[in-house]
């Protein structure tokens, strides 16, 4: 889902992040702002005074993302639920839980929190623009009833019964606590999202058919990712499933190429890298785990400086991005990859090396056991279950 992202700040112990299709997002809504719908609103004022009244319009649109996931994300803490954090993208924005909700209680209460918080920040901005309505032409006029329209489309949006959506997560939660079935609410709340997100690509086409470009161009975006969010929550499901109760020791490897960090550059990128073909390697020095290099790493030195600096120079040292325990749930394991963008990492017991854990090995495991766990035709089977 993400590209490469940077952390904006922390807010209430959660790291706020952006992701740079986000700031594809920024340029455009400045843009249509600027030229188009605030000189509509406050017509008579310079382009200067346009340009920067969308630049706190975007501002703003961010600061009514980050409030609408914070609600989320307070909501989950209150309840146990772990947060990896807040990232704003190209879509709006997304509290990443590490953990599914453990009822439909929960579960109804943390996506309720969103739209209601929308719904009260659009009452704050309605009340700014009725307190700043005397002069109709003034910026702050003009942004607070952008803003506050914003944040009213926020929460209807997301009220619709399209699962990813907040709306999609209530009528998961309330056919998870009449069926008691959470696998099958997941799978209905999944194909309405799925259908939803086709409804919106079939507007996009028809709204550009017709000479919307721009207004088509991003329904039809919106559809194509709708449909792939619905799609991946199911599969997350299925695979939370199917590694329920795995530990990381079951799949990683326990004797995994390591590196010194007094191995020089050039050394590592001919011994190690050309030879063994693996992107990244264990830096350990009496069979101390130090942290790791990766080919990343070694592109941001020039070739000349291959001859003179060390392994030491460039590695990264052991984070809770990069390392994991024996024990550690192989599901939390696997978030942990899909949060970072990394496809190893480090096992780490007390200090030293265990292992390495590859998103290959885990890929490996379930296509086996999905493979294994299918019946002959005409029998059920257990991937067959509701």
């Amino acid at each position: 889902m993400f590209t490469r992202r940077f952390t904006l700040f922390r807010l209430f112990g959660f790291e706020v992040r952006l992701d740079l299709t986000w700031l594809l997002l920024a340029v455009l809504v400045t843009w249509s702002l600027a030229s188009g719908l605030f000189p509509t609103l406050t017509p008579g004022l310079d382009s200067r005074t346009y340009f920067w009244m969308g630049v706190v319009g975007t501002l703003g649109l961010l600061f009514s993302i980050v409030f609408h996931e914070l609600s989320h994300a307070l909501v989950a803490r209150r309840y146990g639920l772990p947060i990896g954090g807040i990232t704003l993208f190209i879509f709006g924005g997304v509290a990443e839980m590490t953990r599914e909700p453990e009822n439909a209680k929960t579960e109804f209460l943390m996506a309720v929190a969103g739209p209601i918080s929308s719904l009260v920040l659009a009452l704050l901005f309605y009340e700014l623009y009725v307190y700043t309505a005397s002069d109709v032409a003034t910026p702050l006029n003009g942004v607070a009833y952008y803003l506050g329209l914003l944040n009213v489309i926020l929460a209807v949006f997301n009220l619709v019964p399209a699962f990813p959506l907040d709306g999609g997560r209530m009528l998961r939660a309330a056919l998870w606590g009449w069926k008691g079935d959470y696998r099958w609410a997941t799978r209905f709340a999944a194909r309405l999202g799925s259908g939803f997100g086709l409804l919106l690509i079939m507007l996009g086409v028809f709204a550009f058919l017709t000479g919307n470009v721009i207004t088509g161009m991003w329904w039809f975006l919106i559809g194509l990712f709708l449909r792939g969010a619905a799609g991946m929550s199911y599969q997350q499901l299925v695979i939370r499933e199917t590694m329920h109760g795995e530990k990381v020791a079951r799949f990683m490897n326990p004797h995994p190429v390591t590196v010194s960090s007094n191995v020089r550059i050039q050394d590592l990128v001919d011994d190690y890298i050309y030879r063994h073909h693996f992107k990244m390697y264990p830096v350990v020095d009496n069979e101390r785990l130090l942290g790791c290099v990766s080919t990343d790493e070694v592109k941001k030195l020039a070739r000349e400086d291959w001859h003179r600096r060390t392994v030491a120079d460039v590695m990264d040292r052991c984070s809770s991005d990069n390392t994991v325990t024996p024990n550690a749930d192989a599901m939390e394991a696997w978030m942990q990859m899909s949060r970072t963008g990394a496809s190893r990492l480090l096992v780490e017991d007390r200090g030293r090396l265990a292992g390495i854990l590859s998103l290959r090995d885990l890929m490996r495991f379930m296509s086996l056991k999905f493979d294994l766990d299918q019946s002959p035709k005409g029998m059920p089977g257990r991937a067959g279950r509701g």
